[in-house]
């Protein structure tokens, strides 16, 4: 198998994503066939603006959330598969600097005091989320710089362990204190895409394009990653440098997808995995795989949110926690039983 992925490879996969999509827009708690689907979305390519009941759920409702859905699933993974690789640990995901759960504080301290930005996308709940997030980051990579200046993986996860568990003692104070807002503050922690939109979508397409595509470009450093920084330092790669801007890219597409859709777990930790079974550990193919792969799995869980209890709808955070560990279970068990032969 060749080390890089063909055209005819990111078609196929292309095609398979946009499926999915087209199969999320239709299927709800109404079902809206797809020759009705496409021609709304025809006739709102062409201008014309009575376009019915139908066309309102189709376009102000389903299709924002599905884009969203597929960014944050993309965003996600491939931020999972490169923090695998950059930190050589398989339980590494995108949330393991503690950003995704800066950001989480972020958006409870908004949703208790009331924080609003007008004029700003995505409102001031989303904006303090994106700030904590990158505030959480620059303390973080401060303070493991002061304590070691190689900035060494062991240092990196055990600081970004102890200020994930110092902002969950923090949460969980303003959850006690927060009143009528509990709700609001539970519901975001759980995550949740129902407030997607088109400004949303257009945000996240823009940093998954400047720091997703950063991230694919650094496919050959992570390989070398792989051997151990010594090894790689001695075949060329800035080891300091890429790693500070790896952490950099990732914590903020995480910033922007908790921003956006809240706590969204396992994610960034399984669809790599998964990947990896098909695609061999070279980050060539393991990113662009994941990228697509994330999309794909976030929009089945969020098609399974909409509809298992439809017209009520559950939690995303929720159905890709229990999708996650029941895959996360299967493949380590498949992965013993292989040692073990």
């Amino acid at each position: 198998m060749s080390r890089t992925l063909r055209w005819y490879h990111i078609a196929l996969m292309l095609a398979i994503t946009v499926f999915v999509m087209a199969l999320c827009v239709c299927v709800g708690s109404v079902y809206i066939p797809l020759r009705d689907t496409v021609g709304t979305l025809l006739k709102a390519l062409r201008g014309e603006a009575a376009l019915g009941a139908r066309g309102a759920i189709i376009l102000s409702v389903r299709l924002p959330r599905v884009l969203c859905t597929a960014l944050v699933g993309a965003s996600l993974s491939l931020c999972g598969a490169a923090m695998q690789g950059l930190l050589r640990n398989p339980l590494a995901d995108g949330s393991t600097l503690g950003v995704s759960s800066g950001a989480s504080l972020g958006a409870a301290v908004a949703i208790v005091t009331g924080f609003s930005a007008a004029g700003l996308p995505l409102a001031g709940t989303a904006v303090m989320a994106m700030l904590f997030a990158f505030a959480s980051l620059a303390g973080i990579l401060a303070l493991a710089f002061a304590l070691d200046k190689s900035l060494s993986t062991h240092t990196i996860i055990l600081i970004g362990i102890v200020y994930a568990m110092l902002i969950s003692s923090v949460l969980s104070l303003l959850i006690a204190f927060s009143g009528e807002k509990l709700r609001s503050i539970t519901f975001w922690t759980m995550g949740s895409l129902a407030s997607a939109s088109y400004p949303a979508a257009a945000l996240l397409g823009c940093f998954l394009a400047v720091c997703g595509g950063f991230l694919l470009t650094q496919a050959p450093a992570l390989d070398a990653f792989a051997l151990g920084e010594s090894q790689a330092l001695h075949l060329g790669v800035h080891v300091r440098r890429v790693k500070l801007t790896v952490m950099i890219a990732v914590s903020a597409l995480v910033g922007v997808c908790v921003a956006v859709g809240g706590g969204i777990g396992f994610v960034g930790l399984v669809t790599p995995h998964m990947v990896r079974l098909l695609t061999g550990p070279n980050h060539r193919r393991l990113l662009p795989v994941s990228l697509f792969s994330g999309a794909v799995f976030l929009l089945l869980c969020d098609l399974a949110a909409r509809t298992l209890i439809a017209p009520g709808e559950l939690p995303i955070g929720v159905v890709t926690s229990i999708i996650g560990a029941a895959a996360f279970i299967g493949i380590y068990a498949r992965s013993g039983k292989g040692e073990g032969a």
